[in-house]
Protein backbone atom coordinates (compact mmCIF):
# COMPACT_ATOMS: atom_id res chain seq x y z
CA UNK A 1 0.00 0.00 0.00
CA UNK A 2 1.32 3.37 -0.78
CA UNK A 3 1.38 6.08 1.45
CA UNK A 4 1.88 8.97 -1.02
CA UNK A 5 -1.67 10.42 -1.72
CA UNK A 6 -3.42 10.60 1.09
CA UNK A 7 -7.26 11.95 2.11
CA UNK A 8 -8.32 12.23 5.60
CA UNK A 9 -12.40 12.51 6.63
CA UNK A 10 -13.09 11.23 3.52
CA UNK A 11 -16.54 10.06 4.33
CA UNK A 12 -18.24 7.93 1.38
CA UNK A 13 -15.79 9.55 -1.33
CA UNK A 14 -12.80 7.33 -1.39
CA UNK A 15 -11.11 6.87 -4.89
CA UNK A 16 -9.25 3.49 -5.06
CA UNK A 17 -6.27 5.45 -5.91
CA UNK A 18 -5.78 7.49 -3.02
CA UNK A 19 -5.68 5.90 0.76
CA UNK A 20 -8.40 7.16 2.59
CA UNK A 21 -9.01 7.86 6.02
CA UNK A 22 -12.03 8.88 8.14
CA UNK A 23 -12.68 9.36 12.11
CA UNK A 24 -16.30 8.51 11.84
CA UNK A 25 -17.50 6.29 15.09
CA UNK A 26 -20.23 5.17 12.57
CA UNK A 27 -16.75 3.60 10.51
CA UNK A 28 -15.69 2.02 13.92
CA UNK A 29 -19.14 0.14 13.96
CA UNK A 30 -19.70 -1.15 10.95
CA UNK A 31 -16.24 -2.43 10.94
CA UNK A 32 -17.16 -4.70 13.76
CA UNK A 33 -17.78 -8.61 13.29
CA UNK A 34 -20.99 -9.90 12.65
CA UNK A 35 -22.44 -6.90 13.84
CA UNK A 36 -21.18 -4.03 11.93
CA UNK A 37 -21.36 -5.75 9.03
CA UNK A 38 -25.53 -6.44 9.28
CA UNK A 39 -26.37 -2.59 10.60
CA UNK A 40 -25.28 1.05 9.44
CA UNK A 41 -26.81 4.06 10.77
CA UNK A 42 -26.28 5.57 7.50
CA UNK A 43 -28.03 4.97 4.27
CA UNK A 44 -24.82 3.79 2.64
CA UNK A 45 -22.10 1.78 3.61
CA UNK A 46 -18.18 3.29 3.90
CA UNK A 47 -16.40 2.00 1.00
CA UNK A 48 -14.70 -0.51 1.65
CA UNK A 49 -11.08 0.96 0.68
CA UNK A 50 -11.71 3.54 3.69
CA UNK A 51 -9.83 3.04 7.00
CA UNK A 52 -10.27 4.61 10.49
CA UNK A 53 -7.60 7.47 10.75
CA UNK A 54 -7.88 10.75 12.96
CA UNK A 55 -5.83 13.54 11.92
CA UNK A 56 -5.66 15.19 15.23
CA UNK A 57 -4.27 11.95 16.66
CA UNK A 58 -2.24 11.25 13.76
CA UNK A 59 -2.71 9.23 10.57
CA UNK A 60 -1.01 5.77 11.14
CA UNK A 61 1.55 6.22 8.53
CA UNK A 62 4.82 7.30 8.44
CA UNK A 63 5.74 10.48 8.76
CA UNK A 64 7.26 12.72 5.77
CA UNK A 65 6.03 10.33 3.37
CA UNK A 66 2.97 11.71 1.50
CA UNK A 67 3.24 13.73 -1.74
CA UNK A 68 -0.12 15.06 -1.64
CA UNK A 69 -2.79 15.41 1.18
CA UNK A 70 -6.21 16.36 0.95
CA UNK A 71 -9.29 17.30 3.37
CA UNK A 72 -12.57 18.73 1.90
CA UNK A 73 -15.10 20.46 4.37
CA UNK A 74 -12.88 18.31 7.57
CA UNK A 75 -11.15 20.97 9.19
CA UNK A 76 -14.61 23.20 10.52
CA UNK A 77 -15.72 20.44 12.53
CA UNK A 78 -12.63 20.46 14.85
CA UNK A 79 -11.93 23.15 17.92
CA UNK A 80 -9.75 25.73 17.17
CA UNK A 81 -7.13 23.29 19.10
CA UNK A 82 -7.47 20.39 17.37
CA UNK A 83 -6.83 22.38 13.88
CA UNK A 84 -4.10 23.55 15.02
CA UNK A 85 -2.86 20.14 15.87
CA UNK A 86 -4.27 18.55 12.82
CA UNK A 87 -2.63 20.99 10.67
CA UNK A 88 0.79 20.14 12.65
CA UNK A 89 0.02 16.48 12.00
CA UNK A 90 -0.89 17.52 8.09
CA UNK A 91 2.94 19.12 8.24
CA UNK A 92 4.50 16.39 9.55
CA UNK A 93 3.01 13.53 6.96
CA UNK A 94 4.10 15.40 4.52
CA UNK A 95 7.79 15.08 2.14
CA UNK A 96 9.32 18.23 1.80
CA UNK A 97 7.95 20.30 -1.29
CA UNK A 98 4.57 17.91 -0.50
CA UNK A 99 1.33 19.60 -1.68
CA UNK A 100 -1.74 20.18 0.91
CA UNK A 101 -4.87 20.82 -0.39
CA UNK A 102 -8.19 21.82 2.03
CA UNK A 103 -11.64 22.80 1.66
CA UNK A 104 -13.92 24.84 4.28
CA UNK A 105 -16.65 26.78 4.16
CA UNK A 106 -15.69 30.56 3.38
CA UNK A 107 -16.88 32.66 6.46
CA UNK A 108 -16.73 35.74 4.44
CA UNK A 109 -19.02 34.16 1.71
CA UNK A 110 -21.25 33.20 4.16
CA UNK A 111 -21.71 36.85 6.03
CA UNK A 112 -21.65 38.90 2.57
CA UNK A 113 -24.73 36.38 1.55
CA UNK A 114 -26.03 36.99 5.37
CA UNK A 115 -25.51 40.86 5.04
CA UNK A 116 -27.10 41.27 1.65
CA UNK A 117 -30.28 39.27 2.63
CA UNK A 118 -33.09 41.66 3.59
CA UNK A 119 -35.56 38.64 4.81
CA UNK A 120 -36.15 38.49 8.65
CA UNK A 121 -35.08 35.15 8.74
CA UNK A 122 -31.65 36.06 7.73
CA UNK A 123 -30.00 35.26 10.93
CA UNK A 124 -31.48 31.90 10.18
CA UNK A 125 -30.50 31.14 7.02
CA UNK A 126 -26.43 32.37 8.07
CA UNK A 127 -26.43 29.78 10.85
CA UNK A 128 -27.83 26.99 8.55
CA UNK A 129 -25.97 27.61 5.99
CA UNK A 130 -22.89 27.81 8.10
CA UNK A 131 -24.07 24.90 10.53
CA UNK A 132 -23.15 27.13 13.79
CA UNK A 133 -26.87 26.62 14.78
CA UNK A 134 -29.18 23.67 16.45
CA UNK A 135 -32.27 23.93 15.27
CA UNK A 136 -33.30 20.35 16.69
CA UNK A 137 -31.96 19.14 20.02
CA UNK A 138 -32.90 15.65 21.29
CA UNK A 139 -32.46 15.26 24.84
CA UNK A 140 -33.02 11.19 24.37
CA UNK A 141 -29.84 8.74 25.86
CA UNK A 142 -29.46 7.77 22.38
CA UNK A 143 -29.19 11.59 21.35
CA UNK A 144 -26.88 12.29 24.10
CA UNK A 145 -24.51 9.42 23.32
CA UNK A 146 -24.48 10.81 19.20
CA UNK A 147 -23.34 13.57 20.29
CA UNK A 148 -20.75 13.27 22.40
CA UNK A 149 -19.31 10.49 19.85
CA UNK A 150 -20.69 13.17 16.57
CA UNK A 151 -18.37 15.55 14.91
CA UNK A 152 -21.45 17.12 12.10
CA UNK A 153 -21.43 20.46 14.44
CA UNK A 154 -18.94 23.17 12.64
CA UNK A 155 -17.11 24.46 15.68
CA UNK A 156 -14.63 26.79 14.33
CA UNK A 157 -15.31 28.33 10.62
CA UNK A 158 -12.64 30.60 8.28
CA UNK A 159 -12.04 33.08 5.64
CA UNK A 160 -8.99 33.43 3.77
CA UNK A 161 -6.75 35.85 5.69
CA UNK A 162 -7.48 33.82 8.89
CA UNK A 163 -6.66 30.44 7.11
CA UNK A 164 -3.19 31.64 5.44
CA UNK A 165 -2.25 33.06 8.90
CA UNK A 166 -2.47 29.53 10.65
CA UNK A 167 -1.26 27.49 7.61
CA UNK A 168 2.16 30.11 7.52
CA UNK A 169 2.02 29.57 11.29
CA UNK A 170 2.51 25.81 11.17
CA UNK A 171 5.27 26.13 8.31
CA UNK A 172 3.52 25.84 5.43
CA UNK A 173 4.69 27.87 2.38
CA UNK A 174 3.57 29.11 -0.97
CA UNK A 175 0.33 29.36 0.47
CA UNK A 176 -2.28 30.53 -2.14
CA UNK A 177 -6.17 30.36 -2.43
CA UNK A 178 -7.27 27.62 -4.50
CA UNK A 179 -10.14 26.69 -7.25
CA UNK A 180 -11.36 23.34 -8.50
CA UNK A 181 -8.74 21.30 -9.96
CA UNK A 182 -6.18 23.98 -10.59
CA UNK A 183 -3.65 21.91 -9.17
CA UNK A 184 -0.08 21.93 -10.84
CA UNK A 185 -0.35 17.77 -9.43
CA UNK A 186 -2.49 16.30 -11.19
CA UNK A 187 -3.87 13.54 -8.95
CA UNK A 188 -5.77 15.95 -7.11
CA UNK A 189 -7.65 15.65 -9.69
CA UNK A 190 -8.69 11.91 -8.63
CA UNK A 191 -10.08 12.73 -5.72
CA UNK A 192 -11.33 16.50 -5.72
CA UNK A 193 -15.17 17.14 -6.87
CA UNK A 194 -16.84 20.12 -8.01
CA UNK A 195 -19.71 20.99 -5.88
CA UNK A 196 -17.45 20.63 -2.68
CA UNK A 197 -15.63 23.91 -4.25
CA UNK A 198 -19.44 26.15 -4.21
CA UNK A 199 -19.08 28.83 -1.79
CA UNK A 200 -16.24 27.24 -0.23
CA UNK A 201 -12.51 28.52 0.36
CA UNK A 202 -10.01 26.05 -0.75
CA UNK A 203 -6.30 26.62 -0.18
CA UNK A 204 -3.11 24.86 -1.44
CA UNK A 205 0.68 25.00 0.37
CA UNK A 206 3.28 23.24 0.23
CA UNK A 207 5.84 21.64 2.89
Amino acid sequence: MTYEYVQYGCGLSAPETWLNFDSSPTLRFERLPVIGRLYTRNAQRFPENVRYGDIVSGLPIPEAGCRGIYCSHVLEHLSLDEFRIALRNTYAHLRPDGVFRLVVPDLEHLARSYLADADAAASIHFLESSGLGTKHRSRRPSALVARALGTSAHLWMWDEKSMRAELQRAGFRSVRRAAFGDSEDGRFKEVEQVDRFVGALAMQCTK
